[in-house]
């Protein structure tokens, strides 16, 4: 009689089960968006319309925008609640200077320098000062919307450049195609940043960062210049999503974009990208946001009170940070148990 030679091999970990389940979650994600799409087409009249998938695509392009770094800071582990409140900012300065007569094509730098100024302000006080992000920038959260205010008050600053806002506008699409230019924009921004986050050595910092953020310093990688630098770019993006906001809807307004800032994280968490840090892909991110703006126009569509889309996407945003979760106990709780269970000799 011969012993059967002990081949179990210690259960993976925890980490490592969470991460695998979020690479398979942001799949089930794309799943999901396609079969929102098939029913939206096979159910609602005029959803596959070029006008409506136009009018959908675009209505959530600042999201979208503002979405590709917020990707980015997450996966390292951080996070920024003052995007929409930047936006506004943007939007109320893109009107005040427009009012004050500056040229459009002056405007926009000085406001991407705003936004430049706010993501140094964040990046500064969590890289040097210390300070977690989530309490930093719900403060700049008020901050940016309350200088926003000051800029414009509760005017409204209408009548731009036609030619920017016809950019803008679901109405005016890439020919041959039902993509706005925004919509466009986005596409590509997120190509660029799905090879920096997956294909490149910085990418693979931030998810060394996230994962753990001590053995990633004393590996080499240069944390606080990284981090710095993601909330410069989530600043950035936030305010030139402003200045699209506003040429979209034709007026500036130092509201605009209220509440944003719960849809974009919304998003990103949706498409699997762990609230921890260290896990997600950028496919995940994207499929999170079109999934969200598909959704929401299919209600609309079917006359679904705004109150219910609010609860939907809320709905959604816990089972996507709960199920991978739930799973990852349940399987490395058996991995536990087939590692406890005696050896059979034969």
């Amino acid at each position: 009689m011969t012993t059967a030679p002990d081949t179990h091999t210690a259960p993976p970990s925890r980490s490592s089960l969470v991460q695998g389940l979020a690479l398979r979650w942001d799949t089930a994600v794309g799943v999901l968006l396609v079969a929102v799409l098939a029913v939206g087409l096979g159910s609602t009249e005029g959803f596959g319309s070029r006008e409506n998938l136009a009018f959908a695509f675009n209505d959530i392009a600042e999201v979208a925008l503002i979405a590709l770094p917020m990707t980015l800071l997450v996966v390292a582990g951080q996070v920024d609640l003052s995007v929409a409140s930047m936006l506004g900012l943007g939007s109320a300065l893109t009107g005040a200077l427009w009012e004050a007569g500056w040229a459009f094509e002056t405007i926009v730098p000085v406001v991407l320098l705003v936004g430049v100024a706010g993501g140094l302000l964040n990046g500064w006080l969590v890289t040097r000062v210390g300070l977690p992000s989530l309490a930093v920038t719900i403060g700049t959260l008020a901050l940016y919307r309350g200088l926003a205010s000051v800029v414009l008050g509760s005017d409204a600053v209408t009548d731009f450049p036609q030619v920017y806002a016809d950019w803008a506008v679901d109405t005016t699409t890439v020919p041959g195609t039902f993509l706005t230019y925004p919509v466009l924009l986005f596409l590509v921004l997120a190509v660029v940043t799905a090879v920096v986050l997956h294909a490149t050595g910085l990418g693979r910092s931030l998810f060394a960062i996230g994962a753990q953020e001590e053995a990633a310093f004393f590996a080499g990688v240069r944390v606080r210049r990284i981090k710095l630098l993601l909330f410069v770019v989530t600043g950035l993006f936030s305010a030139f999503a402003g200045v699209v906001f506003t040429l979209r809807y034709g007026s500036a307004r130092a509201d605009n974009g209220l509440g944003f800032e719960m849809l974009v994280i919304a998003s990103v968490l949706l498409g699997g990208i762990d609230f921890d840090g260290g896990k997600g892909t950028l496919f995940g991110a994207v499929a999170g946001v079109l999934l969200i703006g598909v959704l929401k126009n299919l209600l609309t569509l079917n006359d679904v009170a705004n109150e219910v889309q609010v609860i939907v996407t809320g709905l959604l945003l816990v089972a996507s940070v709960l199920t991978p979760r739930i799973v990852a106990a349940v399987v490395e709780r058996r991995h536990r148990r087939a590692a406890n269970t005696p050896v059979t000799q034969q």
